[in-house]
């Protein structure tokens, strides 16, 4: 049965809810549904204002092999966990598609060209920048978004002077 709770600042906090299929600690929730793909069950967890789960997952049968296991304390905390990682990893994955960098050693010394995207809705772009050993920006121009970053398209860019690239 959900549960108001009034918080430290005399608002109220989000309710907790803890019933066999349905689990809330007002920042995530958990609820096992029936799994459309076989007989069995499944558990997503979605954080709280989200309309996407950020995890959907096999659930237990209970003793009867006909209806699921209910949650308890333990499986909320381990799927709060689990769905917390995926977030992460996702984050990870998204910075590392929008933050690329490529180390080259030339006679003149070693340089980092990183390309940095920005996803804007509207008109998305990208940079393009040169640094030296020293962490210090040597050159910077704006390049398409698509713009694939490599050691070839780095080398081609440095040796052509940090022009600008098509």
């Amino acid at each position: 049965m959900p549960r108001a709770t009034e918080g430290d600042d005399g608002a109220e906090a989000p309710a907790i809810i803890q019933e066999p299929r349905l689990w809330s600690d007002g920042v995530w929730t958990a609820k096992v549904i029936k799994d459309m793909d076989d007989d069995g069950w499944a558990v997503s967890m979605t954080l709280v204002g989200q309309a996407e789960p950020a995890l959907v997952g096999p659930w237990t049968m209970g003793r009867d092999k006909k209806n699921p296991k209910p949650l308890s304390t333990p499986a909320f905390q381990t799927l709060v966990k689990t769905a917390h990682e995926v977030l992460r990893r996702h984050e990870q994955q998204r910075d590392a598609q929008l933050h690329q960098s490529v180390n080259l050693n030339l006679p003149e010394g070693r340089l980092t060209v990183r390309l940095d995207i920005t996803p804007d809705e509207f008109e998305p772009y990208a940079e393009l920048s040169a640094w030296n050993a020293l962490d210090e920006e040597l050159a910077r121009v704006k390049v398409r978004p698509d713009f694939r970053l490599n050691s070839r398209s780095a080398t081609a860019w440095v040796e052509g002077g940090f022009g600008k690239v098509r």
